[in-house]
């Protein structure tokens, strides 16, 4: 089995972060959202994969190779985008005839057993309730035995609460790969894109089954609300690690923290919930609730609820004050 994982988007709703980063790389819960998705897969027995990169695909080139060496890599990339459908079937060529595979979309991160759905014996796609599931492919599913009877991308009016979350196992990728060439060669798009929901029910209709997987939680890190609590939820579930190298002066650290390697904290106060990439120097600060990259330099600074990238430099000013009897001041 191999795993195909897109991560050719754009990440606009991620901008300015993702103008220089791929959304994929953006760090949470003190490492990079691929590194879960790897991480957990690895885990499951999965060695080889297809990364259909785009935009700033080299960097996630450069990040695979130097973090997970010894992973059987392949890249494809997808020059224009025209949709998740279009970018699974890019993948093709290095997928053997019946080989079975296991889609994850980049750019979220799963609450689940990732070994319960490599070695389960049917096709599975990924589902949770959400309030509003009018931007996701929407699922309805036989409540008795879990099989799914409709797939809709994005319905206007939704029959169904469940959404596809973006995690897929398919045993039968030689019919998948043929509902994409038939959505490509006769140009059905869904909002403009080649859609792998569409896709998907091609196949449900020629009578394949499909199982709905109900997931324990997802974290879809599209947007910097999202991103931040996610954050927060995986610092406070997996614990916050700090690296041997980071050095604290003067410092109190409100857990749960999570520093990066030769991180330097000096007379700041510093979490709960933050993430502090490598190489990052903070001095008389103090931060909450935020995300902070790589090789970054922050003085005299209050941050809350806020995420700064790599290579940064922030340098705020404490106020010298002296004021009389009677006086407001308002210095936001």
């Amino acid at each position: 089995m191999k795993a195909i994982i897109p991560v050719a988007g754009a990440g606009a709703r991620l901008r300015p972060h993702t103008y220089t980063q791929p959304k994929a790389l953006i760090p949470v819960g003190g490492k990079p959202i691929l590194a879960y998705i790897l991480d957990e897969l690895q885990e499951a027995g999965i060695q080889e994969y297809i990364f259909v990169i785009g935009h700033l695909g080299e960097k996630i080139r450069e990040y695979v190779q130097e973090k997970y060496p010894n992973l059987h890599a392949h890249y494809v990339e997808q020059v224009v985008r025209q949709g998740i459908g279009h970018a699974i079937w890019l993948a093709r060529p290095y997928v053997q005839k019946g080989e079975p595979v296991f889609i994850a979309l980049g750019d979220s991160v799963f609450d689940l057993s990732m070994k319960e759905l490599v070695l389960a014996p049917t096709s599975l796609l990924c589902v949770r309730k959400v309030d509003d599931p009018r931007s996701f492919g929407v699922v309805e599913m036989e409540e008795k035995n879990g099989m799914i009877r409709q797939l809709v991308e994005k319905p206007q009016f939704p029959k169904s609460n469940l959404a596809l979350v973006g995690l897929y196992k398919i045993l039968e990728s030689d019919l998948l790969f043929e509902a994409l060439n038939y959505l490509i060669e006769n140009h059905i798009t869904t909002q403009g894109e080649i859609q792998l929901t569409d896709a998907l029910m091609r196949m449900i209709e020629q009578g394949v089954p499909f199982k709905g997987y109900k997931v324990n939680n997802w974290f879809d890190c599209g947007k910097k609300e999202q991103l931040l609590e996610t954050n927060a939820i995986l610092l406070r579930k997996h614990g916050a690690p700090k690296h041997a190298s980071a050095k604290l002066e003067n410092t109190v650290l409100i857990e749960p923290v999570s520093l990066g390697q030769h991180v330097v904290l000096s007379r700041c106060i510093v979490g709960p919930n933050v993430s502090i990439g490598e190489h990052t120097r903070i001095d008389g600060s103090i931060i909450s609730n935020s995300i902070i990259g790589s090789h970054t330099d922050i003085e005299r600074v209050m941050l809350e609820n806020s995420l700064v990238g790599s290579d940064c430099t922030l340098h705020g000013v404490f106020q010298h004050l002296n004021l009389g009897d009677d006086t407001e001041i308002d210095l936001r």
